[in-house]
């Protein structure tokens, strides 16, 4: 039966849990990136998340992205959500609910704990009237995605202890944590924490969330989805095989100038990684 419509991510989360493989989420740019993520996903029967920074809002606009979603759940058979990532306004997530974003992330992760707490449950107790589910970040995550930057000595690991509590005051339906992946691409070898992921996963129960999964071995990757974590954050790995692609075309094509034509070797190269990480993750025909 088609969904319709975007949908939330609690039913496709429960179900990776229940079976334990995780969700790929992927982060999209504008109708060429969609496109590639939900019509690979359509072909490999998995659920996808399609994800939105606030630069990708702003650059695409929040009411296309969800007309292009709804377009797309009610082409494919397929679970789709469209999530907002690392929003850190209130008003912002309001704004884009309204437009009919069905998953969001508020991040205050860079606040105490007590203020993220606060930040986190006004969030959650507005996106729950709307049937919206709600994911937050505990630790912070160093590197670069889009317009957000943490320096290696402003990230912090999750405290399992903390992790606890703060899903039982906010109310959260989903937990990003900091284990040791980066936004962006690795200075050396990632280190993983997979014994405090370990420890988290016996002090919560709802589904964890790993962001900054691009340039990490699928080993280890997997490992992580082993320890409970339900869905993964892909961004770099996306970009840089598509550009690659546009400019060797335009090395090979230097009179190109139809976007139709320069666009399909990128959206070709980033199919192949679309591919790779679904079925990394374990979702192919989860749909």
């Amino acid at each position: 039966m088609s969904k319709k419509n975007i949908v939330n991510t609690i039913d496709m989360f429960r179900k990776a849990q229940q079976e334990e493989y995780a969700i790929p989420a992927f982060n999209i740019h504008n109708l060429e990136t969609f496109q590639v993520v939900v019509d690979t996903a359509a072909e490999l029967n998995s659920p996808v998340i399609l994800a939105s920074t606030p630069g990708t809002i702003s650059y695409s606009g929040g009411d296309y992205l969800v007309s292009i979603g709804n377009a797309a759940a009610k082409r494919y058979e397929i679970p789709i959500a469209l999530h907002l990532d690392h929003f850190e306004s209130f008003e912002e997530i309001k704004k884009y609910i309204e437009f009919g974003f069905k998953s969001v992330m508020i991040d205050a992760s860079h606040h105490p704990f007590e203020e993220n707490v606060k930040i986190v449950k006004e969030v959650v107790d507005y996106a729950h009237e709307y049937g919206v589910s709600v994911e937050a970040e505990l630790g912070r995550l160093g590197g670069v995605e889009d317009d957000l930057v943490v320096d290696e000595k402003d990230a912090k690991f999750t405290n399992p202890e903390q992790a606890g509590k703060f899903v039982e005051l906010t109310g959260i339906d989903s937990l990003a944590v900091a284990i040791g992946t980066a936004h962006g691409l690795y200075k050396g070898e990632p280190k993983i924490d997979f014994d405090r992921l370990d420890e988290i996963r016996s002090m919560v129960s709802i589904p964890l969330v790993l962001h900054g999964a691009s340039d990490i071995p699928d080993t280890m990757v997997k490992r992580t989805i082993e320890l409970g974590i339900c869905k993964v954050n892909i961004a770099t790995d996306l970009k840089i095989p598509f550009s690659n692609a546009v400019k060797q075309y335009f090395t090979e094509n230097p009179d190109a100038n139809d976007p139709r034509k320069y666009m399909t070797p990128g959206k070709e190269a980033m199919k192949k990684v679309v591919e790779e990480k679904i079925l990394m993750c374990g979702s192919n025909g989860k749909a």
